[in-house]
């Protein structure tokens, strides 16, 4: 692999600011940089009536695999790497839904650029076991390495598959809040899901919930924690708004990253980027980048949760010492510019030999 002139970032989750605030970044840091959308691209023609027949005609010859038909046009790709001619391509969340991994690799070597992924969403692959098979046997072996959000999966994909891989945490842009007020006393943002519920109902009098999927789950919900949901997403200045304005910043990690035991997401940055205070449910990994009950703070249960809002919420002292704690770690090292200088950027470099 060549040192790094320029990088060609394919973002493949561009619904979240991830792979946008990483190009920013890396400008910010004097490394060329050009970020493609894939959600933005345009698509290949008739590419719904060519994606169902393609895949009844998997099932037809009787297929357990998972197949998906790329939705993006193989010429632009081929088109957008002559262009750039990156030395290194770094692809954000995955690839395959968009271009063929086989084809970005031959294009890779034409150029003689390095090919990296930046996993950050293995674990919601967890339960759709064909498309999770097909992204480990067809797309993750393509790379050169992987950069894994989780260290549960960077072990997984060493361990267990032989993988090139290293742990590279989120980071997160520094987030410029109103420190007045605060009328929420616990604001949870993510979408529904039945771990999220259960955990929920246990301090229904205190929380506020935004995000979506929960109407569809409202069967499921108590009344009382029902008026506490406001189904929508939020993003950008609103969500800094709403971390700015409350006592407690929540994470519950979904069910299926519970059970692989990681919890790292993004709302754990973006919340000590507000200078809030941070309570997210405990795994080990969280124990490689906090201090725990110093930098922010974790429950184990429901019970657990309910003991820890209550105790917060009376002693606001306890509270702010460890937000502030919390952001000073956050400065000190989850930014994207410290992430990017000491873990991301070393991770692209060329091996020695």
């Amino acid at each position: 692999m060549s040192e790094i002139r320029k990088i060609l970032v394919l973002d493949g989750i561009g619904g979240v600011p991830l792979g946008r605030e990483i190009c920013e970044t890396l400008a910010e840091l004097g490394v060329t940089a050009t970020h493609f959308d894939c959600l933005q691209a345009p698509r290949r023609k008739f590419y719904g009536a060519h994606s169902a027949y393609a895949k009844l005609r998997n099932r037809g010859a009787g297929s357990d695999s998972f197949y998906c038909l790329p939705k993006l046009v193989a010429d632009d790709l081929r088109q957008l790497i002559a262009r750039e001619q990156p030395s290194h391509i770094l692809v954000v969340g995955f690839i395959y839904k968009f271009f063929d991994p086989q084809l970005l690799r031959r294009l890779a070597d034409e150029t003689k650029a390095g090919l990296f992924l930046y996993d950050t969403d293995t674990c919601n692959l967890y339960d759709r076991r064909r498309e999770f098979i097909f992204f480990v046997e067809r797309e993750l072996p393509t790379y050169d390495r992987i950069l894994s959000c989780s260290a549960v999966t960077t072990r997984f994909f060493r361990d267990t598959r032989g993988l090139d891989a290293v742990f590279v945490p989120f980071g997160a842009k520094p987030i410029a809040t109103a420190r007045g007020e605060q009328p929420t006393d616990v604001l949870f943002v993510g979408s529904g899901d039945l771990r999220r519920i259960f955990l929920l109902e246990g301090i229904r009098d205190h929380v506020s919930v935004r995000g979506n999927r929960w109407q569809r789950n409202f069967p499921l919900i108590s009344a009382p924690l029902r008026t506490r949901i406001d189904d929508r997403p939020v993003w950008g200045e609103e969500l800094h708004r709403l971390l700015g304005q409350s006592k407690i910043v929540l994470n519950i990690t979904r069910t299926d990253f519970y059970g692989a035991e990681t919890g790292i997401n993004l709302r754990i940055f973006e919340a000590l980027a507000a200078g809030c205070f941070l309570l997210t449910d405990h795994c080990d990994e969280l124990g490689e980048l906090f201090r725990i009950g110093e930098e922010i703070e974790t429950y184990r249960s429901s019970a657990d949760l309910a003991d820890k809002v209550r105790h917060y919420l009376a002693h606001p002292d306890a509270r702010q010492a460890i937000a502030a704690a919390g952001h000073a770690a956050f400065h000190a090292r989850h930014t994207w510019q410290a992430r990017l200088t000491h873990q991301l950027l070393p991770a692209l470099a060329p091996r020695s030999s």
